[in-house]
């Protein structure tokens, strides 16, 4: 599971965080990280360990 926080008050400058239950955990400041922040958390989501099949393992 993968989380996105994003704070954008009226009138100051935003920031986000994206954290995993893989263990990552980023966090970015500003209009152009934030930006940047969200198309990295969006390609984690479908590269995480966590979300792609293990090769080998046994049907549940």
């Amino acid at each position: 599971m993968a989380w996105l926080h994003i704070s954008a008050p009226k009138g100051a400058v935003p920031t986000a965080t994206s954290k995993c239950e893989c263990g990552r955990d980023r966090s970015a400041v500003g209009n152009r990280r934030v930006l940047a922040l969200i198309t990295d958390h969006t390609a984690h989501r479908d590269a995480c360990p966590l979300r792609i099949p293990q090769e080998g393992r046994a049907a549940a």
